[in-house]
């Protein structure tokens, strides 16, 4: 999870998800993968931005030009019905958040 969250604001290959992310949420101060779906001609990938808020941004890798499908969630309504283990894995990006927000008020 770490690594693909510094993937994300470091790497070339994740400039696309980052600038959607920050065309959609420009209050986002960080960001963590929930979720990796490749599909046959696109990546989907769900974040959770900040502490609060999901991102679910479907891109194309074939074809650039063709504009990312994006839904925003509140967390609360994200976490519905989740299993036991997704949930984990949520708490603990929002403690890995909560850890980049507080460094980056300081």
């Amino acid at each position: 999870m770490i690594n693909s969250h510094e993937a994300l604001f470091t790497a070339k290959s994740e400039k696309r998800f980052l600038e959607t992310l920050e065309r959609h949420l420009p209050s986002m101060v960080t960001a963590y993968v929930l979720n990796w779906i490749p599909e046959q001609g696109e990546d989907i990938l769900t974040y959770l931005v900040n502490i609060d808020t999901v991102a679910i941004i479907e891109i194309n890798r074939v074809d650039q030009s063709v504009e990312p499908i994006v839904e925003i969630l509140p967390l609360s309504e994200y976490k519905r019905g989740l299993s036991k283990i997704k949930q984990i894995k949520i708490a603990v990006a929002i403690d890995l958040a909560r850890k980049d927000i507080e460094a980056k008020l300081n």
